[in-house]
């Protein structure tokens, strides 16, 4: 397209997705796993006439579970009744067009190069109220493919219809690495009780597949499934699947926007992202920074507190009331023996707490409530007879509503030698 040449409009062609279904090694047959596996498969090969691009064209099971998988797999497709989907007990109706139909049918032939037909014929089917002359109906053909390290098509031609190839794997290395055979796919899953295989799975896997669905007894009640990711998720897949996102909140809108990168001093960039940036110019006055309403309230309104010293009485006052009695605080030889503390050490939440007594302004006004603090760090311990002050700066505000909106305050303790203490954001929520 021309738009694509001359103006780089951003482009993605999804080719196809021989999207993989694993059956862990732990899932015996007497396990919930096992036939939940079955299932899953089933679901994927005839809701919508397996015209998803998120079905299962590829079933992995291990190689002792190869019989038992397949005599399962035939005997839930066997219950499956095509036909006039107003009709009662149909599970599966048409496919799109007869073109379509033809299609699949033309993929079956290829991939029986590779594999057996263990269910169904492309070519015949028994229909409930419907005419196979004048409908798109096919049956749900499984194949089963024994050497899919000697099969080609297997992992590279998709019928897109109600089509899916069994195949048996030697060990988790051995089946991730044949999932991967399908080369970028949107979504995989993992029918598995065992968080070693779970994990093994999305690191051997995780780089070739948009989405993994790990599936089991615990979840399976709540979980989409294999076919249908959550709004919230990235739905997209690398190589073949054409390397997209669609979905996922504001990252699947950031996939296709012009991103800019901008460099310039602090004072540049707090004007620019309207959000302080440390090294911006610090505004400060008479008034205390919470006596100022969210739209009055400048961006690098800043305060400088007094100091306060920290006592041992302080700590031991504060260990007690809380009953926060670890041995940093309260221990000197144990503390000294720790290589992070000098000795004995005020506790991070008592220097929290000094910090507030510092900056707030305790009468009532805009400020409503404060409601959280984000990316809380401590950096350096405070030991007895220290002092701290506090730089309390606002950061950036959004407004919530016709009522209210939110200030971000950006939050530096010090001590006495102007070492950085503790970092945090603090969230208030301020009267308009």
């Amino acid at each position: 397209h021309p738009n694509v040449i001359d103006k780089s409009v951003r482009f993605i062609a999804e080719q196809d997705s021989l999207n993989a279904s694993v059956l862990g090694p732990d899932a015996g047959p007497e396990t919930p796993e096992f036939e939940l596996f079955i299932k899953e498969v089933v679901n994927e090969m005839t809701v919508k006439a397996g015209q998803k691009c998120t079905a299962i064209r590829r079933a992995f099971v291990p190689k002792p579970l190869l019989q038992a998988a397949q005599e399962a797999l035939c005997a839930r497709l066997a219950k499956i009744k095509v036909g006039n989907p107003d009709a009662e007990g149909v599970r599966m109706g048409a496919l799109v067009s007869t073109t379509q139909r033809d299609d699949v049918r033309s993929k079956i032939q290829e991939l029986s190069k590779d594999a057996e037909i263990i269910f169904g014929n492309p070519d015949t089917v028994e229909l409930t109220q419907a005419n196979a002359i004048d409908g798109a109906f096919m049956s749900p053909v499984l194949l089963r493919c024994d050497e899919p390290w000697h099969a080609e098509n297997v992992h590279c031609v998709e019928a897109f219809g109600p089509v899916s190839t069994l195949m048996p794997y030697d060990d988790l290395e051995d089946a991730f690495k044949l999932c991967n055979q399908g080369l970028g796919s949107l979504v995989m899953s993992l029918f598995t009780h065992d968080p070693k295989v779970a994990r093994q799975c999305a690191l051997s896997a995780g780089s070739f597949h948009g989405r993994i669905a790990m599936i089991n007894r615990d979840n399976a009640k709540e979980s989409t499934g294999h076919g249908s990711p959550l709004p919230m998720l990235v739905h997209g897949g690398p190589g073949r699947a054409g390397g997209g996102e669609e979905m996922g909140g504001v990252r699947g809108i950031k996939h296709y926007m012009q991103r800019t990168a901008i460099q310039g001093s602090p004072d540049l960039m707090t004007g620019v992202t309207q959000s302080w940036v440390k090294g911006s110019e610090e505004i400060t006055s008479e008034v205390h920074p919470f006596r100022y309403d969210f739209h009055t309230i400048e961006i690098g309104k800043t305060l400088h507190t007094q100091s306060r010293k920290i006592g041992l009485a302080d700590i031991e006052h504060f260990a007690e009331f809380t009953g926060d009695n670890f041995y940093a605080h309260m221990d000197e030889t144990a503390a000294e023996a720790n290589p992070f503390f000098p000795g004995r050490v005020a506790h991070g939440y008592l220097l929290l707490s000094f910090a507030a007594g510092l900056f707030v302004d305790p009468a009532p006004g805009p400020v409503l409530a404060n409601y959280g603090l984000d990316n809380l760090r401590f950096l350096t311990p405070v030991a007895p007879d220290d002092t701290i002050k506090v730089r309390l700066t606002a950061k950036s505000k959004k407004k919530r509503n016709d009522e209210y909106g939110e200030v971000r305050w950006d939050v530096e303790i010090t001590n006495q030698m102007d070492e950085l203490v503790a970092t945090y954001d603090l969230l208030t929520m301020n009267a308009l």
